[in-house]
C-alpha cells in the first residue's frame, strides 16, 4: 500500500506568466525590462519580467515608484483576456495527459503521479509534459517534484527561470534546511521578522525549534510552520473538477416584469457571490445567469470571461447574459446568477487598468463587510430593494407602486392599458 509519505507530486509554474505571454506578442520586449499594469501615475504593477526585477521592482508596486527605479522599463497595460487563453491552453494540455490535477492559480497547477514510477517514471513522464506544454504554447514554464505540495512548490521556485528540479524521497528536509525562512510559503515579512527577532533565520534551525515553542510563539501557525520546515506536507491534490462554483438565485415575492427592479436584484447578487470570491482568494472563469418565468420554464446562459472577481467587471457580464436571455418578455419568477471555472488568485492580477485607489476602495469595501456584514455597503440602486425584503421579513408590506409595472409592461406589451 502506497502510503502519503511515498506520494509523486509535480508542481508546474508558468514563469512571469504576463510578461511571457506580452513576449510572445511582441518578440522585441524579450530580454528587457518589462511591466505589466496600469499606465498612469497611479496605476500598480501586476507583473514585471526578471530584468526589472533586478532593479527592485515587484508586483504591487505603484507604477510611478518602479518607472522611478527603472525610467527605460517598457510598460503594457495587460490584455486579461489573452492570459485567460493561454491558461485554459495550458490547462487543457495538462488535463489530456495528467491522471490527477488541481489548478491552484491561473498559471499554477498540481499534478498527483502517484504510482506512476509503475509504469514510466514520474520524473521522465514530468520532463516530457514539460516539453509539450512549451512546445505547444511556446510558454516557458518551471517544475518541481517531490513527495508532497510543499517541497514540489519550493523547488519550482528554485528552478526558475523555465527549469526543473527533482527532490528524491526522504531527502526533503535536507532540501529546505540551508534556506532563509522567508522561502517557505506563507511565510511573509512579518512572520520572518518575528522569527529573526529570536534567533531563527535559516529552515534548519526552524525545524529544530521545540513545535511547543514555536505555538508560544506563533500559536497555530506556529505548528503549520513546523511542519512545513521539516518538510511534512499531506494535503491532497484536490482534482480540478471537483473546485465548486459559487452561486445565488432569488425566488421572488410576485412576478415581476420590471426591469428596475430585476437589474437591482442582479447587482445585489453579482456583489454577493463577487464578494464571496474574493474572501475565498478566488477568481472565476465563467458566468452563468439563470431565468425561471411565470409559467416556470426555467432558461439559461453561460459565458467564459477572463478570469476575474471584481464586481465592475463581472455586474457587466452578468448584466450583458441577462439581456440576451430575457427575450420572451413574460413575468420572471426566478433569476439566479453563478460563478464557475474558479481558480485561485485575488484582485490585484487583474488591475492592468485599474489606480490604486481602486485597489484601496475594494480592500476598504470588503473590509467593513467582513466587520459589519454583507449588506453594510450596497449600490444605491439596492437601497430601496433592500428595505423592502428588510419589511417582508419584518411583516410589513410595502407601498406597492403599480404604475412602475404597468410602465415596463407597457413598453414590450403595448396591447396593455
Amino acid at each position: 500500500m502506497i502510503t502519503l509519505q511515498q506520494r509523486s507530486i509535480a508542481h508546474f509554474d508558468l514563469d512571469c506568466f504576463f510578461v511571457s505571454v506580452e513576449c510572445l506578442k511582441d518578440r522585441s520586449l524579450i530580454g528587457k525590462p518589462l511591466l505589466v499594469g496600469g499606465q498612469s501615475d497611479r496605476g500598480v504593477v501586476a507583473a514585471c519580467s526578471y530584468e526589472a526585477r533586478r532593479y527592485g521592482i515587484h508586483s504591487a508596486m505603484p507604477m510611478k515608484t518602479a518607472m522611478r527605479l527603472c525610467p527605460h522599463a517598457i510598460v503594457r497595460s495587460g490584455d486579461m483576456e489573452k492570459y485567460s487563453m493561454y491558461s485554459r491552453w495550458v490547462t487543457d494540455i495538462i488535463s489530456r495527459q495528467a491522471p490527477l490535477y488541481e489548478q491552484s492559480s491561473i498559471d499554477e497547477f498540481y499534478l498527483d503521479l502517484t504510482g506512476m514510477d509503475k509504469f514510466f517514471g514520474a520524473e521522465k513522464w514530468t520532463k516530457a509534459l514539460r516539453e509539450r506544454i512549451i512546445l505547444e504554447t511556446s510558454l516557458p514554464i518551471s517544475f518541481g517534484l517531490a513527495s508532497n505540495k510543499l517541497v514540489s512548490k519550493v523547488a519550482t521556485n528554485e528552478a526558475k527561470p523555465n527549469g526543473q528540479l527533482v527532490v528524491p524521497y526522504g531527502l526533503e528536509r535536507a532540501f529546505l534546511a540551508p534556506m532563509k525562512v522567508e522561502k517557505l510559503p506563507m511565510v511573509g515579512k512579518e512572520t520572518a521578522a518575528q522569527l529573526r527577532r529570536r534567533g531563527v533565520e535559516t529552515v534548519q534551525t526552524l525545524s529544530e525549534v521545540p513545535v511547543q515553542l514555536l505555538e508560544a510563539w506563533l500559536g497555530k501557525h506556529g505548528i503549520a510552520l513546523w511542519n512545513k520546515a521539516n518538510g511534512i506536507d499531506e494535503t491532497p491534490v484536490v482534482p480540478f473538477h471537483e473546485q465548486k462554483s459559487i452561486s445565488t438565485e432569488n425566488t421572488f415575492h410576485a412576478d415581476t416584469i420590471d426591469l428596475h427592479f430585476l437589474h437591482g436584484e442582479l447587482v445585489r447578487m453579482t456583489e454577493k457571490i463577487a464578494f464571496e470570491l474574493r474572501q475565498q482568494n478566488k477568481l472565476a472563469g465563467c458566468i452563468t445567469v439563470k431565468i425561471r418565468y411565470a409559467d416556470f420554464q426555467t432558461v439559461s446562459r453561460q459565458m467564459t470571461i477572463p478570469y476575474s472577481c471584481a464586481d465592475h467587471v463581472l455586474l457587466e457580464k452578468v448584466k450583458e447574459l441577462f439581456t440576451k436571455l430575457n427575450d420572451r418578455r413574460q413575468l420572471i419568477r426566478l433569476i439566479g446568477v453563478r460563478f464557475s471555472h474558479l481558480v485561485q488568485g485575488n484582485y490585484q492580477i487583474s488591475l492592468f487598468e485599474d489606480t490604486q485607489e481602486k485597489i484601496a476602495l475594494y480592500q476598504a469595501i470588503d473590509g467593513i463587510k467582513n466587520r459589519f456584514g454583507g449588506d453594510a455597503l450596497m449600490r444605491g440602486v439596492n437601497v430601496e430593494q433592500h428595505n423592502e425584503r428588510k419589511h417582508r421579513k419584518a411583516g410589513v408590506l410595502p407601498f406597492y407602486k403599480p404604475e412602475r409595472y404597468l410602465k415596463e409592461v407597457a413598453k414590450t406589451r403595448p396591447y396593455v392599458s
